[in-house]
């Protein structure tokens, strides 16, 4: 193949097989499961984030879950960060990274590197708050419009956490968001091979989709976000709190909607996305498709890691 080592990533929408497969191929390979998913860092919320159980992790350990307390951020930086390292130790220990998840982000900074972006300061986003709460975020989404237009018609006016962090970066650079995006870091050092799965049918993903929250409320899901209400470091605002799922059971809890109006919410929610995630995957290079229903899953990764390497 190169004298790369191999990396296998695994992606799909939500609600498409991934984990299931994943532990399959952990019993086939010499894999470790990396986990590529922006709400799985998080301790306490096991549920509605469809986290792999104790019996599953006993099959197939993952690294980079229960990694965070709901009230801190995780960025796209700290998961490459992280999932570098884990990689390096993965590999050196003769095996392969096994890279699977949802958060497309992640993905795309791992293989491709990271624009040169500044870290949260919090004295910054202190000030940005103060000026939302005396001006509005409308002032202030049309602030981040006068110097970065481009930024500013990519945000919507009601998304206070990519206005702040674009206005953020500005204010510590000088520079806009969409000027150091357009620089990259350094590309991933191994030899990817990207297989993207989910049923064929869109009608059947959105069935899948809308039983496994009917599937969630029944295992408990919203005592769980009971637990993360009661606490009061935690707001809505958070992006833990905003994650699907856990955004509308908490305007439920709040009495902003009623229960069957959370559980349409919801539902709707993570069809959306799913359809974010098809729709990063349908431009993603270099992907192989696999069909959920597929009975043969397993064996057509190992017949492309044998075709490349005969290539």
């Amino acid at each position: 193949m190169s004298d790369k080592p191999l990396a296998i990533f695994l992606m799909g929408p939500t609600a498409s097989g991934k984990t299931g497969l994943a532990i399959e191929l952990c019993q086939q390979l010499p894999c470790e499961i990396i986990s590529v998913d922006s709400a799985l860092v998080y301790k306490g919320m096991d549920i509605g984030t469809a986290k792999p159980s104790a019996a599953e992790l006993k099959r197939a350990p993952h690294r980079l879950i229960d990694l965070l307390d709901p009230a801190q951020a995780y960025s796209a930086a700290d998961f490459r960060r992280d999932a570098l390292a884990a990689m390096a130790d993965i590999t050196s220990r003769g095996r392969i990274p096994l890279l699977v998840g949802g958060t497309m982000l992640y993905f795309k900074a791992l293989l491709e590197g990271l624009s040169p972006l500044p870290s949260a300061n919090a004295e910054v986003r202190a000030d940005i708050e103060a000026q939302a709460q005396r001006q509005g975020w409308e002032a202030l989404h049309h602030e981040l419009a006068q110097v970065d237009s481009v930024a500013a018609a990519r945000i919507h006016p009601n998304d206070p956490q990519r206005i702040s962090r674009a206005l953020e970066v500005f204010r510590l650079t000088g520079r806009t968001l969409t000027q150091l995006t357009q620089l990259k870091g350094d590309p991933l050092p191994y030899k990817v091979l990207q297989f993207a799965i989910a049923p064929q049918e869109r009608a059947e993903l959105h069935q899948r989709i809308n039983a496994r929250f009917l599937q969630m409320l029944a295992q408990g899901f919203e005592q769980e976000v009971q637990c993360l209400y009661q606490r009061p470091d935690l707001h809505s605002d958070l992006p833990a709190i905003r994650c699907v799922g856990y955004r509308q059971m908490w305007d439920y809890l709040s009495g902003v909607v009623g229960y069957d109006d959370m559980i349409a919410q919801g539902q709707a929610a993570t069809r959306q996305l799913a359809k974010r995630q098809l729709t990063w995957l349908r431009g993603w290079p270099q992907v192989h498709w696999l069909d959920t229903h597929s009975e043969s899953l397993v064996q057509d990764i190992m017949a492309q890691i044998d075709a490349e390497n005969n290539n």
